[in-house]
């Protein structure tokens, strides 16, 4: 699997589980201590999250790190 496919999969999956939550991009951004601009670009494929990003995201989005990467194809 190509990298940017890999980002474009975590992108989706931020969404999709933050839309599921019914949070903004500010309220989820707020919960993982991160910046709305930060969490944002990586919803939209500009920024790519890094480990420690990724760990804040996930935990702010309450679902586990099984069903989070889950269904990615890598």
């Amino acid at each position: 699997m190509e990298l940017e496919s890999f980002y474009k999969n975590i992108a989706y999956k931020i969404r999709f589980y933050r839309q599921k939550l019914q949070l903004t991009q500010e309220q989820l951004a707020e919960k993982a201590s991160l910046s709305t601009d930060y969490v944002g670009k990586i919803e939209v494929g500009i920024n790519k999250p890094g480990l420690k990003a990724l760990h804040k995201i996930i935990e702010a989005l309450e679902v586990s790190y099984e069903k989070f990467f889950s269904n990615l194809p890598y």
